[in-house]
């Protein structure tokens, strides 16, 4: 029988046997380093490392296990920044958050709780992993995250006095900021998602843009004053936040009363307007020939909107099958 090739381990000796000696257990080494955990038990013993005994790792950490059971400012946050950062493994009852920045990790870590403790890789990002099934399960159950999530997952139920908190979790994960050129951008693999947060955002009066990357999108604010109308907003009450992110808004020297976005932006908000009247007026006739004459473009223009705007392309197609 064929054997399978090893898969090369992404983590070197060092990183094992301190993150085995810090308490954690081999499946959770091997899921860092990209291996199987009797790889890593095997290296282990090859350097004459002691074992603990099976399942005594458990009782060496604690964490509020009904954590994600009960909304919260705090609550809301983490559930954002782990929609962004976090991986929910497919066969154990490991989870993972991954952040350049140690310091969030601990203010998380600490909220919920926990003494698990922070590793680093090689690529120097840090990760918290936790053990929990229960955890795994409300993450799952409750608010419907699963394992290999990026291009799948959808926008979760989240009480709308929480919701700027888990935009500002969300946006921390997965979210940057250029204030030179007044642009905030979103990351992330799920249509599905982004198509719900630009809902999000309009009711705060801002109107975002959406690229398809093929590999992902990218979701876009941008405009001096509307960059800061989503700051004022995603920082209200702020709880946990990243120190780095929130600094970058507070480089605006004007009054708020004082910025205004660039021209352009009045632009984008007209086609943005047409595009809508364009799916109303289809909605009433079924007809795109009827539609395009009635608002006074050309079949080329609808067809560009088609192109460039996944969420419109969308929602033309379902009002011309609901009417089929």
């Amino acid at each position: 029988m064929k054997q399978m090739p090893n898969r090369k381990i992404t983590l070197d000796l060092r990183e094992i046997i301190k993150m085995y000696e810090d308490g954690m257990s081999t499946t959770e080494i091997a899921i860092e380093g990209n291996v199987t955990s009797r790889r890593i038990t095997q290296i282990l013993k090859k350097n004459n490392v002691e074992l603990r005994p099976r399942g005594h790792w458990k009782r060496k950490y604690h964490i509020n296990e009904d954590y994600f059971k009960h909304w919260s400012p705090n609550m809301a946050y983490i559930l954002g920044f782990f929609l962004a950062d976090g991986t929910i493994t497919d066969i154990t009852q490991t989870l993972s958050i991954s952040q350049k920045e140690i310091g969030i990790l601990e203010q998380i870590r600490d909220e919920m709780k926990s003494n698990h403790p922070i590793g680093k890789n090689k690529y120097g990002v840090y990760f918290l992993n936790i053990n929990s099934k229960i955890i795994k399960d409300d993450l799952m159950n409750i608010h419907g995250l699963t394992p290999n999530k990026s291009k799948t997952v959808e926008f979760p139920y989240v009480p709308e006095e929480y919701i700027h908190h888990f935009v500002r979790g969300y946006f921390d994960g997965d979210g940057s900021i250029n204030y030179e050129k007044y642009v905030v951008t979103f990351v992330g693999g799920s249509k599905l998602f982004f198509s719900e947060l630009i809902k999000v955002f309009e009711k705060q009066h801002l109107t975002p843009s959406l690229k398809d990357r093929k590999s992902h999108y990218h979701l876009f604010i941008s405009g001096r004053k509307s960059i800061q109308t989503f700051a004022n907003w995603i920082y209200k009450d702020k709880t946990l936040y990243l120190q780095r992110k929130f600094n970058e808004f507070n480089k605006e020297k004007l009054s708020y009363n004082q910025l205004k976005d660039r021209a352009i932006k009045v632009t984008k908000e007209a086609v943005l307007e047409r595009r809508r009247i364009f799916l109303n007026i289809l909605k009433v006739n079924g007809c795109v020939k009827l539609t395009s004459e009635k608002i006074g473009i050309s079949p080329y223009t609808y067809k560009t909107w088609l192109k460039k705007d996944r969420i419109f392309e969308q929602e033309f197609y379902n009002i011309l099958n609901e009417r089929e």
